[in-house]
């Protein structure tokens, strides 16, 4: 079994989904039939795949994961419940792959001499625009 397989299979064991009618087309479905999906994953479930994971899954995901310490995520793309389902389930899985992953490092970048010559003429041009706003034009 993969890593994806084996993170899918601890999320479809521990996540625990909520059902709730969804917004969007759909006619008289989306007013009967509760087709959005929210799953919560308790972050500390995790431990299935290692002792580390739930701690870098916080880490990294750290915005995403509630004051109960649950990974949320919800779909309502679909008109069916069944497939919203499928989609909340690989959300999860594909943010807890990218929590997994290795960090890619920052490539530091400098400004192209065209784009610091454009903001070095911008600036003249505010620079004369204000001094024509002066009183005594002497340019001081």
């Amino acid at each position: 079994m993969n890593r994806n397989e084996e993170i899918r299979n601890v999320i479809e064991r521990h996540v625990e989904l909520s059902f709730s009618r969804s917004g969007g087309p759909g006619g008289q479905n989306v007013n009967k039939v509760n087709t959005r999906v929210t799953a919560r994953l308790p972050v500390e479930k995790l431990v299935g795949l290692g002792p580390e994971v739930p701690s870098l899954v916080r880490e990294r995901l750290s915005p995403r994961i509630t004051a109960a310490d649950e990974l949320l995520v919800s779909a309502q793309e679909r008109r069916s419940q069944f497939a919203n389902r499928e989609l909340a389930i690989g959300r999860l899985a594909a943010l807890v792959q990218r929590a997994l992953g290795p960090r890619r490092k920052r490539k530091s970048t400098r400004p192209s001499r065209a784009a610091n010559e454009r903001r070095l003429a911008e600036k003249k041009k505010r620079k004369e625009k204000k001094k024509f706003r002066k009183t005594d034009f002497s340019g001081d």
